[in-house]
């Protein structure tokens, strides 16, 4: 299993920051949120990019994502949807990331219309992201919280460009066992986001193990040769504890759930 965290738990950071934190406390990688506030987005300049990737190399952190804010599955036209895939695409690209992460953002549609223009616009930038090396995975999130959900529109898309980031905090919220949620997505899972909270009503992060939310089933149900994130919502949540402190002992439970599965 390789571990990574999420540089929304790190606002403000530069990517020597994160880079550092990472390798000093044992994650392998980092999903890097691509949002203007960031040091890494669509607009960064080449230059910036190749800093960026020399710097990461040199610390021995690999990219598990690019984290962009595209919403599949919302109203309008698809051109500006696609544009938007595209640049993060070439951004994953220059960054050496195989992942792209994209939000469903339906939710003012009827269903079957938001997993139709999901469906359009994935299959649409699946070949440009084919040929980039990168995968376009949607999160169980918003319109399509749950695994299920996601499935319905990655089954209609049907290519190998194409997947899913299982957020276990949106499974959860939408009242789905871990195991349905695995079995929705074994054709598709790209990696597993984790995090923990401390109700559906109090969704402040809190470091991993302090929470209610069904970590040791969902990772019980992981690929051993695959990634877990941990998303901690500093961002969004600047009361909460930082993140900095916590990294070393959230790496260590992660294994120990990780290796009491493999001694079962």
């Amino acid at each position: 299993m390789k571990y990574a965290f999420s540089t929304l738990g790190l606002p403000g950071a530069t990517i020597d920051r994160s880079a550092g934190l990472a390798a000093a406390h044992g994650f392998h990688g980092l999903e890097l949120r691509a949002h203007p506030e960031e040091p890494l987005h669509p607009a960064t300049p080449a230059g910036e990019r190749t800093a960026a990737r020399r710097t990461l190399r040199a610390a021995g952190v690999g990219v598990v994502a690019v984290a962009g804010y595209t919403k599949v599955a919302a109203p309008g036209a698809d051109e500006p949807v696609l544009d938007e895939l595209r640049a993060l695409i070439r951004l994953a690209a220059d960054l050496e990331s195989p992942r792209v992460r994209v939000f469903p953002g339906g939710a003012d549609l009827p269903a079957t219309v938001a997993d139709a223009d999901a469906v359009r616009r994935l299959q649409a930038a699946a070949p440009f992201a084919e040929q980039h090396g990168v995968r376009l995975l949607l999160e169980t999130h918003d319109s399509h919280r749950t695994a299920v959900a996601a499935a319905r529109v990655l089954d209609q898309v049907g290519h190998p460009a194409v997947g899913a980031l299982w957020d276990v905090l949106h499974t959860w919220l939408g009242g789905e066992p871990p195991d349905i949620s695995r079995r929705a997505l074994a054709k598709h899972l790209g990696y597993i986001q984790v995090k923990d909270v401390a109700s559906a009503h109090d969704l402040t992060p809190l470091t991993l193990g302090a929470g209610v939310l069904p970590l040791a089933e969902a990772i019980a149900l992981a690929p051993q040769d695959g990634w877990l994130c941990w998303e901690y919502e500093k961002r969004w949540h600047p009361e909460a504890a930082d993140l900095p402190h916590q990294l070393t002992p959230g790496r260590a439970y992660l294994e120990k759930l990780v290796a009491a599965e493999s001694d079962t």
